[in-house]
């Protein structure tokens, strides 16, 4: 995985951070709590993506 990817990997998971530790804010209203587990979701799909890719790209390695 080149350098660049695994930034963005990292800068996902760790947004994913952030926005977990939002919804775990008491006073969170409803609407941002949804908005935010929104975008929580789509920055760990993102991430899944990326490892599904590098998990591709080292099977193919392996069998080369």
């Amino acid at each position: 995985m080149s350098e660049k990817k695994t930034e963005d990997f990292e800068q996902r998971v760790e947004k994913a951070k952030a926005i977990l530790e939002k919804l775990m804010n008491p006073e969170i209203t409803l609407s941002d709590s949804v908005k935010a587990y929104e975008e929580g979701m789509k920055e760990l799909q993102a991430a899944q993506k990326m490892l599904e890719e590098a998990q591709l790209h080292i099977e193919q390695i392996r069998t080369n």
